[in-house]
Order: structure tokens, then sequence, then C-alpha cells
């Protein structure tokens, strides 16, 4: 089996498609070391095994909402595109979606995954309870009432369990119109970014970061928000657009400000369609709002040597949470994601040059991209990192639950 990017050759000796919650217990219970896959969006090893597999997608797939409607309970393994149609259908919404539709609630979740609003948490955001498998085979549920217990599992890379169901916060489903602006300048950019990044309810700006202009970028409004004909000096674009400059805009969701529900505006892809493989690379790096002017500006500095690997990246932004391991933990941040071409080689030399870098701007990678685990010392970038250490040795004693890249970002190996 391989990743959907098709980088990625999983190392397990077995794999298995429970169709009961209680057959993957037992499952868990029997293995000696067993991780879930979801869509396999992840780009790096944090899903990987050299134990045994379990696929999600022969489960139950429930997505039952609330008797109060402020709550819909979903499957680990439902994509944020079935939820959000039957959310919708219910005439309910979440409060953000990330750029692609197709990928798993629960891995989702687990790796700190987000869209875009400077007040618009990540995914995990929504979390109300999350239910989970130990190590034993221990069917748990957790809320946030449970306190620390809760906040340390809810983002958790799948190192204290398989997460099998959570519920997540719904509210009145919402009506949004999308436009695409060109060629903001990037003195512009930086001066006036806060405002920017916070001109509409989601923002993305698209850059290779060469040239005085970044290429794009993408106003999401809802419907009683006034449409912005330009920005800063950015124009609007006169036909849709791609995030690719030369890739046709037909798989995007609808732009040149047409009203439509949430759920086919927030992400950058439509439901609709259906992306097989993709032929690329993905990194991102989150750091405090605050330092994003300096933070771009070192970007932009090695843009001869960034061109010739990117396909593109996007800015988004994030409101703080909670969560020990969100890279979004007790800081409104910035986000900055690089598509890359398929030179995987190519992007591995030149990811330390990217990472030191960004690294006086306390930047955090995403749990399920391109980085390099041994470079970052997590205990400063995260208060709570030695605690969830200890709760995940506590959990998972025997690291039923842990690879090779777990055991470099916890530091140690779990005892064998």
């Amino acid at each position: 089996m391989k990743n959907w990017a098709g980088n990625l050759q999983y190392s397990s000796a077995d794999v298995r498609r429970p169709e009961s919650v209680s057959e993957l217990a037992a499952i868990v219970a029997g293995s000696t070391r067993v991780k879930a896959l979801g869509s396999r969006h992840s780009f790096n090893s944090v899903g990987d095994t050299d134990g045994v597999h379990v696929l999600l997608d022969a489960l139950p797939q429930q997505v039952e909402v609330g008797a109060d409607r402020s709550t819909v309970r979903v499957s680990g393994g439902v994509s944020y595109g079935a939820l959000c149609r039957k959310l919708e259908e219910a005439g309910l919404a979440i409060h953000n979606m990330a750029s692609l539709p197709h990928i798993s609630v629960a891995g989702a979740v687990q790796t700190g995954t987000h869209g875009s609003g400077v007040n618009n948490p990540a995914l995990a955001g929504a979390v109300e309870s999350i239910d989970m498998v130990r190590a034993s085979g221990e069917q748990v549920t957790l809320s946030r009432k449970d306190g620390d217990d809760f906040l340390a599992s809810v983002v958790g890379m799948g190192a204290l369990g398989i997460v099998t169901g959570l519920e997540l916060a719904v509210r009145p489903s919402f009506s949004m119109r999308q436009r695409v602006l060109e060629d903001l300048p990037w003195d512009a950019a930086l001066e006036d970014f806060t405002a920017i990044v916070s001109s509409a309810y989601s923002v993305s700006l698209f850059t290779d970061y060469a040239g005085d202009t970044v290429n794009q970028v993408w106003l999401k409004a809802l419907d009683g928000e006034e449409p912005l004909a330009n920005l800063y000096g950015a124009t609007s674009a006169q036909r849709p657009r791609h995030p690719l400059p030369d890739m046709s805009a037909e798989n995007c969701t609808l732009q040149l400000d047409q009203p439509g529900p949430w759920l086919d505006r927030l992400p950058h892809f439509r439901h609709e369609f259906t992306p097989s493989n993709g032929d690329e690379l993905q990194s991102e790096f989150i750091l405090p709002i605050g330092q994003a002017p300096a933070a771009l500006q070192a970007v932009r500095a090695l843009a001869d040597e960034l061109a010739p690997l990117l396909f593109v990246s996007e800015i988004r932004t994030g409101a703080a949470d909670k969560f020990w391991l969100s890279p979004f933990f007790r800081q409104p941040s910035v986000a900055l994601h690089f598509t890359w071409k398929p030179m995987q080689p190519e992007v591995e030399a030149f990811l330390p040059v990217l990472e030191e870098a960004l690294r006086p701007f306390g930047a955090r990678p995403h749990w399920g991209k391109l980085f390099t685990a041994d470079a970052y010392d997590w205990e400063k970038l995260y208060p709570r990192f030695a605690d969830f250490r200890a709760f995940a040795a506590g959990h998972d004693p025997e690291g039923k639950f842990r690879n090779g890249l777990l055991d470099s970002i916890l530091g140690v190996p779990a005892r064998r």
C-alpha cells in the first residue's frame, strides 16, 4: 500500500478491515504493533507501522445529529465531504474545512489539520468528545469535562490510540461567496498582513515568493460581508482561477462572488472531484501570526533555491486552541504551506535550509507533512510536550502505536 501522494510505501506486515469497533478492539489487543489508516493523505510516516494496519472504511459510517442540533456524532473514518453533505441536508454546518474535503475526520483532527481564518480554530477546535481504542483494547470516550486527558488526546498523532468516533460542535448552515484577487504587492502584504488576512471569514494567499507581488488572494466571505473589488492594490480576477496559474479551475469551488452554501466555498476544491492520487509533496509550518512579516521575508530570501522545487505556497491563518500538540496551541497563528513538486530527495535536502530560516520565529511543523523530525526542540515549542510524552508512555508503555517517526519526535523509543 502507498499513501495518496504515492511518495510513501507502507511497511505493515498485515492489513485488516474490521467491521465493528469490538472487532477493531480485539485486533488492537492482540497486536504488538498496530496503526489506523484513513484517507492516507499524510505525506510522512506518522501513520505507518511494521505491524498491523487497520482500515476504518468497513466500520459503520455514522453521521448523527444531536437532539439539540448543537453537535454531530461522526465515525472517525468518515470524510469531511460526506459529513458536510449530511450536515447541509440537516440545515447545519461546521466552522471550517481544509482545502480538500476528501480527508478523513479522525486523521485530520489527530494531525492538527486546519482551514483558514484569523477567528477560526483548526478542525480539532470543533471536537466536543472523542472515542478511542487504547492499546489494551479498552474503548474510552473523553470529553471536555475530562480536562487534560481530553486536551492531550484530540491532537495525538495516533500515539494514544485509534480514534473511532468524534462529537463535533455544529452551527446553522450559512451562505458564502468566494472571490480571487491577483497581484497583491508584497510591500502591502507585509505592511498590512493582519488587516489583509482579516478581510474575510477565510483568507488564503498563494505565492511562489518570487517577484514583487503575491500571485493570488482567495477571499471566502460570509453573505453579510461586503465583497471586495480590490485589496491594497490587488485586482479582482475576471475568470475562475486555480491556485496553480496554468491549471484549469474546473475542479475548484465556485468563485466570482457567486453565493452558495458553506461546504461549496470553504474548501478550495469541489466535493464531487475525487483526487485518486496527488503528484505532489507537502510541508507546512505554523508560527505566531505576529511573526508573519519577518518570516515571509526570510522565505522570500530563499526564492532562488525554493522556486525550482515548488508548485505553490499557501499562506493561511488560524485561531489559538488548547490541545497540547496542536500547532495552534495557545497562539493565533499563520501557516506557511508548501506544495512541492514530486522531487523528494531534492525537497528533503532543502527542508533543513527552510526550517533553519523559520526557526527564529518558533515554527511548528504540521504533523502529517514532510519535516525534519530531529531538527526541533519540541519542549520549547510545546509547553505541554513533556506531559504528552509521559501521557503516551502511560497509555502505551509497549509502544503498540509507535513507529520510527513517533520515536524520533517523542525523544525516546517506547519500552519494547
